[in-house]
């Protein structure tokens, strides 16, 4: 099982966010928790199970075991990756 996280290219809020996303819900939540982002920053949505993640918290996600991903680089795996954050959408 694993955890991912994005490039942090999505401009919000005078920030670069990244997308978590994981094999299982289960990992997913959990490694959200550890960096401090609360349950309710979940976004169940048809376009993929995900959290959002500032880019200052993405090196600590990747420590914490994430795996980074580029939407540049790895285009075949982030593909799959947000093909399976979309089958986990629960409405």
């Amino acid at each position: 099982m694993t955890v991912y996280i994005d490039d942090a290219v999505h401009p919000w809020r005078g920030e670069r966010w990244a997308h978590l996303m994981a094999d299982t819900l289960p990992e997913l939540h959990a490694v959200a928790a550890q960096l401090g982002i609360p349950r309710r920053a979940f976004q169940n949505r048809p376009s993929g199970a995900h959290y959002d993640v500032p880019a200052r918290l993405r090196a600590q996600a990747i420590a914490l075991g994430a795996h980074a991903i580029s939407r540049h680089t790895d285009r075949a795996l982030v593909k799959a990756v947000i093909a399976n954050a979309r089958t986990q959408y629960q409405p």
